[in-house]
């Protein structure tokens, strides 16, 4: 178990890379007017809610890295040992972002949910979901051990001939 989730964790770092890189791209091209991992941030620290705080910028990075790691170490085990494909990845991405950003984030005020957002920034938000699922199933699948498939294996051999072999066992 504790493998699984570690191995998740790291498919999730990795696959929030892959996002972030995607979100700023998004923000480069005029989608997005503040990335929404420091605009979280903004709102749980000390202070007006909407006003920009010292650090605010790292701390954003490094929430949403560990919100990325974190949500792929229960990707990890809710795949229990199986290699997931990329549609249960994107599904499970999507369902991240939805319920962020049409639950919980306009929730506490932070954002508008996702039908009243700004235009741009919820399709680059849902493509980078995506690129997240993707990478997620993708790293997962390429670190995680193979999956038995068939029959168990068999057991090692032993030295010890049962008495029951007789003397064409102890002759081999």
């Amino acid at each position: 178990m504790i493998g699984r989730m570690a191995r998740g964790a790291l498919a999730g770092t990795v696959a929030t890379a892959a996002m972030s890189g995607l979100m700023l791209a998004g923000a480069r091209a005029g989608l997005m007017r503040e990335q929404p991992p420091k605009r979280v941030v903004r709102a749980l620290l000390p202070g007006h809610r909407h006003r920009p705080k010292p650090g605010e910028r790292t701390l954003g990075t490094l929430a949403h890295f560990a919100f990325g790691a974190a949500s792929g170490a229960l990707f990890g085990l809710l795949a229990g040992g199986r290699r997931p494909r990329v549609p249960a990845g994107v599904a499970y991405a999507l369902a991240i972002w939805v319920s962020g950003y049409q639950g919980w984030i306009p929730e506490f005020k932070i954002m508008p949910p996702i039908s009243q957002d700004l235009p741009g920034r919820p399709a680059v938000m849902a493509a980078a979901h995506v690129v997240y699922g993707t990478a997620l199933v993708l790293v997962l699948n390429r670190i995680s051990p193979e999956p038995r498939r068939g029959l168990p294996p068999a057991p090692p051999p032993s030295d010890r001939v049962p008495a029951s072999a007789g003397a064409a066992g102890r002759a081999r």
